[in-house]
Parts: C-alpha cells; sequence; structure tokens
C-alpha cells in the first residue's frame, strides 16, 4: 500500500504534507488551472478532507517502477455518491510531484466543486497566501 494511501486512511495531515515535494503541482478535478506548490496543495487536500464524508480507497495500482500510482477512491460529497481516482507521480526522492484527480459522475462533481469553492478563502489562509 502507497504511504499516501496509509496517511489519507489514518487522516493524518502532517503525513500527507510531508509525503508532497516542494515544487508539487496538483491538477483539480473541478478547476482549470493547476495549483503549484506544497503550501496550497496541502491546503486543498485538508479542504477535501473535510468536505468528503464515507471516503474510502477501494483499489490502488502502480507501476512496476513505483514512479506511478492510481488510487481508485469512493465517496459522498452532500448527499452526492462521487468515484474518482488520485493520480500520482513521484520524484526521484519518492515525494509527490503531480497529483492529478479525476472524478464522476458529472452531478457529484458538480457538488464537489460547489462544496470546495465553499471552502476556498480558508484554503488561502492555511496556505498563506490570504
Amino acid at each position: 500500500m502507497h504511504a499516501f494511501r496509509k496517511a489519507v486512511e489514518a487522516r493524518d495531515h502532517a503525513a500527507i504534507e510531508a509525503l508532497l515535494a516542494d515544487d508539487v503541482v496538483f491538477t483539480s478535478p473541478v478547476a482549470f488551472q493547476p495549483y503549484p506548490g506544497k503550501p496550497i496543495t496541502a491546503a486543498i487536500l485538508r479542504a477535501v478532507m473535510r468536505v468528503f464524508t464515507d471516503f474510502r480507497y477501494i483499489r490502488e495500482i502502480n507501476d512496476p517502477d513505483g514512479h506511478d500510482h492510481a488510487l481508485l477512491f469512493q465517496a459522498k460529497v452532500g448527499d452526492k455518491e462521487i468515484t474518482g481516482c488520485d493520480f500520482l507521480r513521484l520524484d526521484a526522492n519518492g515525494l509527490i510531484k503531480d497529483f492529478t484527480v479525476m472524478v464522476r459522475p458529472l452531478s457529484a462533481a458538480n457538488a464537489l466543486a460547489a462544496a470546495m469553492a465553499a471552502q476556498f478563502d480558508q484554503i488561502k489562509r492555511e496556505a498563506g497566501q490570504a
């Protein structure tokens, strides 16, 4: 099991942040522009943990070289069931340098977009961007 999965399942924010490279790039399923940097990525991930309920990983796919991982998940956003995948790409030090999330169905993605928009002032404060 990938260390990121363990950290998320334990809801260990410090461990999650420790696994992010300083120059990590987070690509959201509901925002056009990617978010570069560890502070904003960590803040977004904390917000996601506030927004999602009944979160669980259901499958993990790893490449033989150990640099690419796909973690499939299910959760709820409000009353909407959401299925998604965290795509992680690691750097030479084993830290996450690329983090892309995809989700479905559209109704749940829309609910996620609305819930995350409501969190964004706090995300910016936590990332030191307010």
